[in-house]
């Protein structure tokens, strides 16, 4: 497997397909490089690198005590970037996979990168706060992080069906599908997927968003219930300087899958342009 030791002695698994303009791509939580198959295969079939890791703690990444925070995941990015020596790239970032490209951005600057794709992203800032009142209530990151320590395997099935809801249960998907996302959430560790919580939670991204340079797509499903377009996408596209906003009508957070053929054909459209 192809895997980076980063400075601090921490095994990084990536992928890294095709070739062309590179496309680098940042998972969501709790799951792993595996969620992006339908867009690499497409990208790398399609003249462009594509290159996806494993989040240090999540997939097949070793699994240390600590560095569990966006600072950190911005860092290991960083570095994978500078491995590979990688230049104009368009980074992709779904769910909290959009707070670490975009943290990437605020920390390490723009040199190598040419524009940024934030899908069900939780830019600028998922919790709620005295000054960010829209976002998502402080129990509900409690109630995972319980929901997580009680028992693991039965929360994260019910997070894979939240992952295609757009009502109170998940609309017409295959059982199959659904065991890949199960799948791919219990590879990630109990002390990651816990600590990962509270960095989605807290983390505010605004300072950074003002200092953007690059352009940005924000893609949302208008019915995700697990990142709420309300609480992310919709100040995401107000604030990030040069920003173009799709929503996509009535779907849920994994649009990876229920709309790949869109998503596709979007993310194409914005690298070519």
């Amino acid at each position: 497997m192809p895997v980076l030791d980063l400075r601090d002695g921490t095994r990084l698994y990536y992928k890294d397909w095709g070739s062309g303009d590179p496309v680098v791509f940042a998972h969501g939580w709790p799951l792993n490089s595996d969620m992006w198959e339908h867009q690499m295969m497409f990208l790398a079939s399609h003249g462009h690198r594509v290159v996806a890791h494993d989040r240090r703690g999540f997939g097949r990444s070793d699994q240390p005590w600590n560095g569990y925070d966006h600072d950190t995941f911005a860092d290991d990015l960083a570095q994978l970037l500078e491995a590979l020596d990688l230049r104009g790239v368009t980074l992709v970032g779904y769910a909290m996979g959009g707070g670490e490209v975009t943290r990437y951005v605020g920390r390490h600057g723009s040199e190598r990168v040419a524009r940024v794709v934030l899908i069900g992203a939780t830019t600028p800032k998922l919790g709620q706060s005295e000054d960010y009142p829209c976002g998502v209530p402080q129990v509900v990151f409690d109630n995972v992080r319980s929901g997580l320590m009680e028992d693991r395997p039965e929360f994260l099935r019910g997070f894979a069906r939240l992952f295609f809801a757009t009502g109170s249960d998940a609309d017409d998907v295959s059982e199959g599908r659904l065991a890949h996302i199960h799948q791919m959430a219990l590879q990630a560790s109990l002390k990651a997927t816990h600590d990962a919580v509270t960095a989605c939670a807290t983390t505010d991204y605004r300072d950074e968003i003002a200092r953007f340079d690059v352009p940005v797509l924000v893609i949302h499903g208008e019915r995700d219930a697990f990142v709420p377009f309300d609480a992310t996408g919709r100040q995401a596209a107000e604030l990030f300087p040069n920003a173009t906003l799709k929503v996509y009508e009535g779907a849920p957070h994994g649009v990876l899958f229920t709309h790949k053929d869109r998503l596709n054909q979007d993310l194409l459209d914005f690298i070519a342009g």
